[in-house]
């Protein structure tokens, strides 16, 4: 009598698949665990430590992934930008990736980037360069350090606002548009004190 039990799994790419599963549930709003994303999978429940030791690995994983998504709609369609109004579609861009994925957004700055993740610090690292590079072409005279924490700050605070709804906005155009118009504003008041 044959077995009905299946005893292997073969998966092209088993990681990426786990973290696609673990990416959809977290999105989903389901909670996800290291043997829930092996039966969204079809796989055993010790397939996935292969891949990831514990659930902490299995976050820095889906954290890299949304560092290196929030890169790609960052510059998705756009060129680095030179200009403050292009710095403040930068930021509203930014703002709009945590809008259209605020779960993952919240895992991404939940908690402390976990430093023995290589992938994470590459993956952060990397958002971090081009936003410095994007300052320095704007501000060339300025610390890019400075001026990426101050810009990154505002940008931040104002998703994380918008998430928790201390913000509101009848439509996603109009809270982006606030964003731009905020950071306009921000850049202007400083140059206008620098000017008198």
């Amino acid at each position: 009598m044959a077995s009905t039990v299946k005893t292997t799994y073969h998966h092209g790419d088993l990681r990426a698949a786990l973290i696609a599963a673990a990416m959809e549930m977290l999105e989903r709003g389901q909670e996800f665990s290291i043997r829930a994303i092996a039966r969204e999978t079809g796989v055993s429940p010790t397939a996935p430590y292969r891949h990831f030791p514990d659930r902490d690995a299995l976050v820095s994983a889906l954290a890299a992934q949304g560092l290196r998504d929030l890169e790609a709609n960052l510059t998705a369609d756009r060129p680095l930008p030179d200009s403050v109004e292009g710095l403040a579609d930068l930021g509203a861009a930014y703002v709009g990736f945590a809008l259209r994925r605020p779960a993952l957004f919240r895992l991404m700055f939940g908690d402390e980037c976990d430093r023995e993740s290589e992938e994470r610090v590459r993956a952060a690292a990397a958002v971090h360069e081009l936003l410095a590079t994007a300052i320095t072409r704007v501000f060339p005279d300025s610390d890019p350090v400075d001026v990426a924490l101050g810009g990154w700050g505002l940008v931040h605070g104002m998703a994380c606002l918008y998430l928790d709804r201390k913000l509101t906005g009848p439509s996603v155009d109009v809270v982006l548009a606030q964003v731009r118009a905020s950071f306009l504003a921000v850049v202007d008041a400083r140059s206008s004190t620098q000017r008198g």
